[in-house]
């Protein structure tokens, strides 16, 4: 059976978490993944002093293409750190807990914070991957459905449930082990409004054999 992982083994972090010594957080783009462009106005220049009427339309042309690029990147970074702060601000108790604290969370949550589309946040998320104390984890990672609680409070997390189903399959006697009618027994018994259906698509999502196969399994092992 699959062992816990990290979402992410090796990736190049677009953004970093860090610590501060306060204990709060702090949230840094990775300069070295921005794409850099550099307009040469010193060459430009003299370009357009020794042309004639088209050569000093061309690189008039050229040097405003290039300051819309640079804008644009600029742009296009600051607004990468905004979703990377809302994230950060919105599943704090994952990086001080762990996994089985995150929230449910959508791209409409964070686009209404901060000003966006949907859209936009979905574009900005893709792609882009954030390092913290807990490893390194693609942004889309930290948007997760809701499931309902079965006393009406706060939802849970479906990433936090798969997790948590994941552990008790991972902690079961291997003689007795977890039907996916007693996972949802566990779980309902902890708050989760879940069906069993839910219980058996998210094990078979995360490639985990069923309670039977299991047994077999581990049983053979034994031996």
């Amino acid at each position: 059976m699959r062992q816990k992982v990290w979402p992410l083994l090796a990736a190049v972090p677009d953004v970093f978490v860090r610590r501060r010594p306060d204990g709060t957080w702090t949230v840094e783009l990775n300069t070295d993944t921005l794409p850099r462009v550099l307009v040469d106005n010193a060459y430009a220049a003299e370009l357009a002093a020794g042309g004639d009427a088209a050569a000093k339309h061309f690189v008039s042309e050229c040097r405003q293409s290039g300051g819309w690029l640079v804008r644009s990147l600029e742009q296009r970074a600051r607004t990468i750190l905004k979703v990377a702060v809302e994230i950060v601000r919105r599943q704090e108790a994952f990086f001080e807990e762990g996994v089985s604290a995150l929230r449910p969370m959508t791209l409409r949550m964070v686009a209404d914070e901060i000003g966006m589309h949907e859209s936009t946040v979905s574009r900005v998320a893709a792609g882009k991957h954030l390092a913290c104390e807990r490893g390194i984890f693609d942004l889309r990672w930290f948007f997760t459905q809701a499931l309902a609680a079965t006393d009406g409070g706060e939802a849970h997390s479906a990433t936090a449930i798969r997790d948590r189903i994941r552990d008790l399959i991972l902690a079961e006697d291997p003689r007795k082990t977890l039907s996916d009618d007693r996972l949802m027994a566990i779980l309902r018994n902890d708050g989760v409004d879940i069906a069993r259906r839910t219980v058996a698509k998210y094990r078979e999502g995360m490639n985990i054999p069923s309670s039977v196969q299991r047994r077999r399994l581990k049983s053979a092992a034994a031996s």
